[in-house]
């Protein structure tokens, strides 16, 4: 064998003992694989998978039949509007279950995860025009309640299905439970309860603000008297069942 040969083979050989041992390296046991594909946390963008992962619990499957307001709700969506929902999702409620979701505020998502979510709301849950071209009254507002003639608006719009005192009724086959109860307005804030009287609870059958009376629909100084009533039943020890002693 000539020597050209000889070293033909001895690169052949060479050859094939990098390729094999290239091809143990990456089958190695413990060698890290590939990226994976989960994206991190920041980068998720799809409206489902962020609602589900960061709202579902208390708002519900598909935005209803949660313990917190529904918010597919078109009607809400409309007087709320999506600057007000970006607010909230990123700051949370002070003093209510609703938590900051925002990076600045203690949460976890950033400002554009909190746009889709708003976005996303609206596409999926609003429609168009759901107001029928009436004019709500504001979704927060600068009126301030009158608790005396909250009572009275109350018994004008809102007795017939919660009782005259509010703690609850009956109608047909619907069962209310109590709006002045300690333990529930301990939980909800002054504008959660707006909301669900301007809104109405969908899924429940409840009124937006036009149609607990047709002919007069509620106006904002209505909607701001009835919240201060019932809010005037709040107590500064909720839950308390025992005695204070000196």
């Amino acid at each position: 064998m000539t020597s050209l040969n000889q070293s033909s083979v001895f690169l052949w050989l060479v050859a094939c003992a990098i390729s094999l041992a290239l091809a143990g390296c990456r089958s190695a046991p413990g060698k890290p694989g590939p990226e994976p594909e989960t994206p991190r946390p920041e980068q998720v963008l799809d409206f489902a998978t962020l609602y589900r992962q960061n709202c579902v619990a208390c708002h519900g499957e598909n935005g209803k039949n949660g313990a917190a307001i529904a918010l597919a709700n078109p009607v809400y969506l409309a007087i709320a509007g999506a600057t007000n929902i970006e607010r909230i999702t990123a700051a949370g409620v002070p003093g209510t279950a609703m938590p900051p979701f925002s990076r600045t505020a203690g949460g976890m998502l950033t400002e554009r995860q909190i746009a889709v979510l708003a976005e996303g709301m609206e596409q999926n849950w609003g429609r168009l025009a759901p107001l029928g071209g009436e004019p709500p009254p504001a979704y927060a507002s600068t009126a301030s309640g009158n608790p005396a003639q909250g009572q009275k608006a109350f018994a004008t719009y809102c007795a017939q299905c919660h009782g005259a005192d509010a703690t609850g009724g009956k109608t047909d086959s619907i069962l209310t439970g109590s709006l002045v109860d300690s333990s529930y307005l301990a939980l909800i804030s002054d504008q959660g309860l707006r909301s669900i009287i301007l809104a109405g609870q969908t899924e429940q059958g409840a009124h937006d603000w036009r149609s607990y009376h047709p002919q007069h629909p509620k106006t904002d100084q209505d909607v701001a008297d009835t919240v201060a009533w019932l809010t005037s039943h709040r107590v500064a020890t909720p839950g308390q069942i025992y005695k204070q002693h000196p």
